[in-house]
C-alpha cells in the first residue's frame, strides 16, 4: 500500500484497453469502506463508460482528452438524496437541507474517492482527478440526470496508462506539519520551504512558458486567478442553492 501511496503519478494518457468487470468492481467497493459520518454513506458514484457521455463529460470539463481517453469516468457525488428517502419511509424527519450537511457529505466523497485511487493504482491502473468537478457542477447535474440534494464534488478518470510521467515535486514535510499548535510562517521559512520548487528546471519552464517573473505568478495570475475563483463560488453557491443545502435559518 505504501509503495502505491508514494509512487502515485497523475495519468493524462490511457490506451483503450477496457477495465475487465470485477477490478471495477472490486475498485469500487473499496471506495465504500472509506470513513463515513456516522456511517451514513452520504455519496454516490456516477460511473460513465459510453462515449456518448463521456463526450458530454469531455465538454463539462474543458474539453480535457483524458475524459475521453480513459474507459472509466467517476463523478463522485455529495449525496443526502438516498438517505433523506430512507429516512421519510422510516417515520424520520430529516434536517439535511443545510451547509453544514453539504460539508458532511462533500468530506464523505473525497473520502471516498482517494480510496478508489489508490484501489486502482493498486491494479496498476492511472487516474487523475478533476478539478473542473465543482467549476461546471450545474452543468456535470444536467448531464448526470443528478436530482435534488445531489452536489459533483471531484472526478477520477480511471484506465490503463499510456505514458509514465516522472514523480511531481513536494514540499518538504515540515511545510505542512504543525506538531501540538500551529506555527505560522515567517519570511524566511517561506523562502526556505518553497526554495527546491522555485529552483526546480519544471518552474523555469513555466515561468518562460507563462511570462512570469515568479512561480507565484502563474498560479495567481495565469491558473487560479481571482476572476474566476469569484465566478466560480458563485456559480457553486448558486448550485447548492438549487440542489436544495442552503436552508441556514
Amino acid at each position: 500500500m505504501l509503495e502505491t501511496i508514494f509512487n502515485h503519478r497523475s495519468i493524462r494518457k490511457f490506451s483503450d484497453t477496457k477495465l475487465p468487470a470485477p477490478i471495477l468492481e472490486q475498485i469500487l467497493a473499496a471506495g465504500t469502506r472509506a470513513s463515513t459520518t456516522g456511517n451514513m454513506q452520504v455519496y454516490s458514484m456516477v460511473v460513465t463508460s459510453t462515449p456518448e457521455l463521456k463526450a458530454k463529460l469531455w465538454e463539462a470539463h474543458f474539453k480535457q482528452d483524458m475524459v475521453k481517453e480513459a474507459p472509466i469516468v467517476l463523478t463522485f457525488n455529495a449525496d443526502f438524496n438516498r438517505f433523506n428517502k430512507w429516512c421519510e419511509l422510516r417515520k424520520a424527519t430529516p434536517g439535511y437541507d443545510n451547509f453544514l450537511s453539504f460539508t458532511t457529505a462533500a468530506i464523505d466523497a473525497l473520502l471516498v474517492a482517494q480510496n478508489v485511487a489508490i484501489a486502482a493504482e493498486s491494479h496498476d491502473l492511472g487516474i487523475c482527478y478533476l478539478g473542473t468537478t465543482t467549476y461546471m457542477a450545474e452543468t456535470i447535474i444536467d448531464i448526470l440526470d443528478l436530482p435534488k440534494f445531489v452536489v459533483p464534488i471531484t472526478t477520477l478518470v480511471i484506465g490503463y496508462p499510456a505514458e509514465s510521467p516522472e514523480l511531481t515535486d513536494r514540499l518538504p514535510l515540515e511545510a505542512v506539519i504543525h506538531y501540538e499548535t500551529y506555527s505560522d510562517y515567517s519570511s524566511a521559512q517561506i523562502d526556505e520551504l518553497y526554495a527546491d520548487k522555485e529552483n526546480s528546471p519544471l518552474t523555469n519552464e513555466l515561468l518562460v512558458e507563462n511570462s512570469k517573473e515568479t512561480l507565484a505568478q502563474v498560479f495567481t495570475d495565469n491558473r487560479y486567478t481571482k476572476k474566476d475563483n469569484l465566478a466560480f463560488s458563485k456559480a457553486l453557491l448558486k448550485v447548492l442553492e438549487k440542489q436544495g443545502f442552503m436552508n441556514n435559518e
